[in-house]
């Protein structure tokens, strides 16, 4: 999967269109993402021995399609290319600056 938790993406589709934000949790299994403060949803939750119930906000996952990945040096949304550099690591770049994406 191009996206890995702690990136910053912004969203291409659906009703949370243009926001951007962290990714908190990554779903590999069903190719989703969960973004912080994007996409929330309010979940009844019955009162359990930790906490009280109530109506509770939370961020429900987006499918993985629906996200770019934002570049630091363009600062915008772009696609993602792969390299493998001298040490026989892969790593993720920019198409369109050629920056590194991974430290």
């Amino acid at each position: 999967m191009h996206i890995k938790k702690n990136d910053m993406v912004k969203v291409i589709a659906g009703r949370e269109k243009g926001k951007t934000g962290k990714v908190l949790n990554v779903v590999r299994e069903k190719n989703r993402v969960v973004i912080e403060k994007t996409n929330l949803i309010k979940k009844h939750q019955k009162p359990d021995a930790t906490g009280k119930g109530g109506i509770v906000e939370k961020e429900a996952p987006l499918h993985v399609s629906n996200v770019m990945l934002i570049c630091s040096k363009c600062n915008t949304g772009v696609r993602i290319g792969y390299k493998v550099l001298e040490d026989g690591k892969k790593v993720r770049i920019c198409k369109k600056c050629q920056e590194l994406l991974d430290e």
